[in-house]
């Protein structure tokens, strides 16, 4: 008997989060509300015996992109083909000519690529302990409504497709979430977002013109939390990230693989210090 897949529901969606807090993926207090927003028909789950046994995200931005997300089956459900089953209806779904990202398991590699996807590059987890002083200047503010339609033009060169709905409730203010843009002669120079998760803070993403840029940010986000136990994804071919996590004695903690399947899109990799999530891209 084939296992039932269907649309998850907004609660299913925070079913998702624990499952994947249980994972160890860590993911943020509050971000139910900003993945929901992104694409309320982009996580799935598979149900067997009325139980659910596996979930999914293939979050869409645009007619031509997706992101692929939070792939996991129930303990109880490995190992009987329900996860892969899921997996083939969502990217069915999802449109042959649509461009799918994910960032997988270095393990599952071969079993991706078995599906179409092909390696684009490395992404590390770094992690440690930070504390920085509020730097000064008056050119890095915290984000306000008035700052957002500029902010999601400047972020769509960093991801294939305009992404409105996502960072219109990511780049609100939170007691657990803040987010600072970097303002020079009132255009974007770049921005970042800090988050509380179940354990400590990550930033992003982590988006700057300048290495200079990402540094202010990067202590502007953290000083913001009063420091603490700091994480941050960067894309491995960029150095100046590997930089910046050395200078604050971040350490690695764990790696992705970032596979597209379709044209892996021309992206400014030098300027991406900190992906925004390794679960919606």
């Amino acid at each position: 008997m084939s296992p039932i897949i269907r649309n998850a529901t907004r609660a299913d969606v925070d079913m998702i989060l624990d499952w994947a807090a249980a994972e160890g993926w860590n993911p943020g207090l509050d971000d139910g509300p900003a993945f929901w927003a992104a694409d309320p028909e982009g996580f799935w789950i598979a149900e067997e015996d009325g139980a659910i046994a596996a979930a999914l995200s293939l979050v869409r931005y645009g007619a031509d992109y997706a992101f692929l997300g939070f792939y996991m089956a129930h303990p109880d459900y490995r190992g009987q083909g329900i996860g892969h089953a899921l997996w083939n209806e969502a990217i069915e779904r999802a449109g042959a000519g649509r461009i799918i990202g994910l960032d997988g398991v270095v393990a599952q590699q071969d079993n991706y690529r078995k599906s179409g996807f092909a390696y684009a590059h490395a992404n590390f987890r770094y992690g440690g302990v930070v504390e920085c002083a509020d730097p000064p200047g008056t050119e890095l503010v915290s984000v306000s409504p008035v700052h957002v339609p500029m902010i999601v033009d400047y972020d769509n060169k960093f991801v294939p497709a305009l992404r409105e709905a996502f960072l219109k409730e990511w780049l609100k203010p939170l007691a657990s979430r803040e987010s600072v843009v970097m303002l020079r002669n009132a255009t974007v120079a770049g921005y970042g977002t800090i988050r509380a998760c179940r354990e400590g803070f990550k930033i992003g993403p982590l988006f700057a013109e300048q290495e200079t840029v990402a540094d202010l940010i990067f202590r502007k986000l953290v000083a913001s939390v009063g420091g603490g136990q700091i994480y941050l994804d960067v894309p491995e071919p960029n150095a100046a990230a590997r930089a910046l996590c050395d200078r604050y004695n971040l350490k690695p903690v764990f790696e992705t693989a970032r596979m597209y399947r379709g044209t892996a899109p021309e992206l400014p990799i030098g300027q991406v210090y900190g992906i925004t999530t390794f679960e919606l891209g």
